[in-house]
């Protein structure tokens, strides 16, 4: 069952709550709206980086980038601007490519209202999901994480476990086991004082992929996020998983392309 809430008006509210309204994720996170920037700096191995700007001229926007690249730069830390479709100037993209950005790949953020969701998906045969709560927990995370994207997880071990023993109300981390091998993982960003709740990392070794499991671990989330009293759960999601969602009642609301700024060592 599709959304009630129209598109439209979920990247509103999405836009207010997450990215112009952000607040901070942790002890160590600090929030601050520097003009018409709001970023985050966190840790190193937290997310550091521009979550919402408001532009008014290509201009303004220049200044704003060569500002944020300082800030950064004079941490010693990396940082991303994570730009939206919608964002203005509609060169903003273009402007963050002159000053040194780099683009991942493009991701589409995906919403649906909890209750909106088909939630009937079941745990494959063999398949049996447990809560993440401690170290072991988390290293079995990231050692998931490494086999089904192929890429280091250790600033994602780090993050996982500062919130968890910090801020365990703002994380639902799952493990999804054969028997007592991790096969599958996957977490949930939960923000508090908002209506959203975030899925992340969701990813399966390969030779356990196409029985279902990544869709059994969005529906446990779901429940999850359901349970505490969120009502929107959201997705950037990649190629592979945009249908799966599609499928679950999700609705794309916007294109999504992180830029990194990476600083001179």
């Amino acid at each position: 069952m599709p959304s009630t809430t129209a598109p439209a008006a979920l990247l509103t509210l999405y836009d207010r709550e997450l990215r112009r309204d952000a607040r901070p994720e942790g002890p160590d996170d600090v929030v601050e709206r520097v003009g018409r920037v709001v970023r985050r700096t966190a840790p190193a191995h937290g997310w550091n980086g521009v979550v919402w700007s408001d532009f008014v001229s290509g201009e303004e926007a220049d200044e704003a980038i060569a500002d944020q690249i300082a800030h950064y730069t004079s941490l010693g830390l990396a940082f991303e601007w994570k730009l939206y479709a919608h964002d203005e100037p509609a060169d903003l993209g273009s402007r963050l490519l002159a000053h040194g950005f780099t683009p991942e790949p493009d991701e589409t953020l995906m919403a649906a209202e909890a209750d909106a969701l088909a939630l009937t998906t079941t745990v494959p045969d063999g398949i049996r999901v447990v809560p993440v709560t401690d170290e072991a927990g988390v290293d079995q995370v990231a050692a998931v994480h490494e086999r089904a994207f192929g890429d280091d997880a250790s600033r994602l071990r780090r993050r996982l476990l500062d919130t968890l023993t910090t801020t365990p109300d703002t994380v639902a981390a799952v493990l999804a086991l054969a028997g007592d091998v991790p096969v599958s993982a996957a977490r949930m960003e939960l923000s508090p004082g908002t209506s959203f709740a975030g899925l992340w990392g969701g990813g399966t070794v390969p030779e356990w992929r196409g029985r279902g499991i990544y869709r059994a671990l969005v529906t446990h989330r779901a429940r999850i996020a359901a349970a505490r009293g969120y009502r929107v759960l959201h997705v950037d999601a990649g190629p592979q998983s945009r249908p799966i969602l599609q499928r679950l009642g999700f609705t794309p609301l916007t294109v999504t392309t992180p830029y990194v700024y990476e600083p001179a060592l």
